[in-house]
């Protein structure tokens, strides 16, 4: 850490490295909290692939939090059901779903199965709230460096002036160059050794009803071939792997072939080639998402296998974990050692989703409970105080489950950067929660009994069968 270089103006309070979803996200929190935020980005525009394309349950409830559920449902849609070819011939359905791990799994949450919104797409919804907020982007911005201090850091760039912020997050991807100027190492291991093409096609000759999956036919072909009708556009994302070693063709004439060569596809059927991609797929987690007043959130933390839709998952509740309590600090007079919970939450969150992701990727775990992200918590936080005897099914540091109590809807209730208290069938909570929103009904599920103290980002950090220790729980933390 240098405490010399301090030349550079701060030009906002908090300078997001990366575009991408993880960054425009936060970038949406923070602006809706007051956080003067700035986006840098050294691509000349938002990434035009569709690579992370599924939503799980409970990012949706993020992204309804964060004002652009209405644009993600109308420019999206359902997964359609597999649909396994052989010699031309359709021969039979795969789900890619277990329904009923879905249905328990989903039982309160408005949101039952994973939403297929191309990533494209997605940033585009979150640049445009970000704009609407009065955020802001600067593209062409690829970083070569940094300094901070106690302070503030100081980011340089290939090109254009230095900037300068109090707090520096880092969504630049699994290649982040803020993390390598950290020097903040990755461990990680190859999922796959074999090279997989992911493209964005436009076909001719295909239905859009399902998701078409040519298994490797046994007499020397290469590997399979998936392709599947991106939702709310006339693209179909097409993934092929590759024996390992091969070298990738990302050409329309390549992918042309290796349609031709696995389906009953001919050349021509293939139109168009909007965007192509190769990549090894592996799993690697940072060994620290925070140093000094640099934060490690999304790709740049954590690396996938796309198998599963764990990664821009996770990686937009990350900034969700991280924008509230950036918000509390910089503008709500919160103590700055809140932000140490950061790394406390998310990186554990991050490792287990690695393991899941790498379940689903070799065969070893079912697409269901274990993979829409509604049962994750934060139970061991230093952040979570359960103060009943008897604490029932919903405990502090869980995710707060919807509800309608007195003909609301809780998430309509907690929809928004604030703290909320919901008490069910107890007293009045008193004096010292007058900061907080308050909902009150009686005991239900799966709730029960008890005052619950709602985290902006909707999970319980405090829960008591009476207001003790409530004012002074809210001192500390609900800013």
């Amino acid at each position: 850490m240098s405490t010399a270089h301090v030349a550079a103006e701060v030009v906002a309070d908090v300078l997001i490295v990366g575009a991408g979803p993880t960054g425009l996200a936060l970038g949406v929190d923070l602006a809706r909290r007051g956080v003067d935020a700035l986006v840098v980005e050294k691509a000349d525009g938002l990434f035009p692939g569709s690579r992370g394309k599924g939503i799980q349950p409970r990012t949706m409830e993020v992204l309804e939090d964060l004002g652009v559920l209405d644009a993600v449902l109308a420019r999206g849609g359902p997964y359609p059901v597999g649909m396994i070819w052989q010699d031309g011939k359709r021969v039979g359905e795969h789900r890619m779903f277990d329904p009923a791990e879905l249905k328990e799994a989903t039982a309160d949450s408005a949101f039952t199965v994973p939403w297929m919104v191309p990533q494209w797409r997605t940033q585009e919804i979150l640049f445009a709230r970000l704009e609407e907020l009065g955020g802001r982007v600067e593209f062409g911005r690829e970083v070569v460096g940094l300094d901070q201090d106690d302070l503030g850091v100081s980011v340089r760039f290939t090109s254009g002036p230095e900037l300068r912020a109090r707090y520096v997050v880092a969504a630049d991807g699994g290649r982040s160059a803020v993390r390598r100027a950290l020097g903040v190492g990755m461990t990680g291991e190859t999922v796959d050794p074999n090279p997989v093409l992911v493209s964005d096609v436009r076909i001719t000759g295909l239905d859009r009803d399902n998701w078409h999956v040519f298994p490797p036919s046994g007499e020397g072909d290469d590997g399979y071939l998936a392709i599947c009708p991106l939702a709310g556009t006339d693209d179909f994302q097409l993934v092929a792997q590759f024996p390992e070693g091969t070298a990738v063709d990302l050409s329309l004439d390549g992918i042309r072939k290796v349609a031709a060569a696995r389906s009953h596809l001919a050349p021509e059927d293939i139109t168009e080639v909007r965007w192509a991609s190769d990549f090894r797929p592996r799993a690697a987690l940072a060994d620290r998402f925070r140093a000094g007043r640099v934060f490690l959130a999304g790709d740049a933390a954590h690396v996938h296998s796309p198998a599963g839709g764990q990664g821009l998952n996770t990686s937009v509740q990350d900034a969700y974990n991280l924008g509230w309590k950036l918000g509390a600090v910089l503008r709500g007079g919160a103590d700055a050692v809140l932000l140490d919970s950061y790394e406390e939450e998310r990186r554990p969150i991050a490792a287990q989703m690695l393991g899941i992701s790498t379940g689903v990727h070799r065969g070893e775990v079912r697409r269901g409970a274990a993979t829409v992200q509604l049962g994750l918590g934060y139970r061991e936080s230093t952040l979570t105080e359960e103060t009943r005897a008897d604490a029932g099914t919903v405990r502090a540091g869980d995710r707060a489950p919807d509800a309608t109590i007195e003909g609301v809807r809780l998430f309509d209730a907690l929809r928004g950067p604030h703290w909320t208290l919901v008490a069910l069938g107890t007293d009045s909570p008193g004096r010292g929660v007058e900061s907080v929103r308050l909902v009150r009904g009686p005991a239900q599920e799966p709730y029960g009994k008890g005052l619950f103290l709602v985290r902006p980002d909707g999970y319980v950090g405090w829960a008591g069968d009476s207001a003790a220790g409530l004012p002074e729980y809210l001192a500390r933390f609900g800013r």
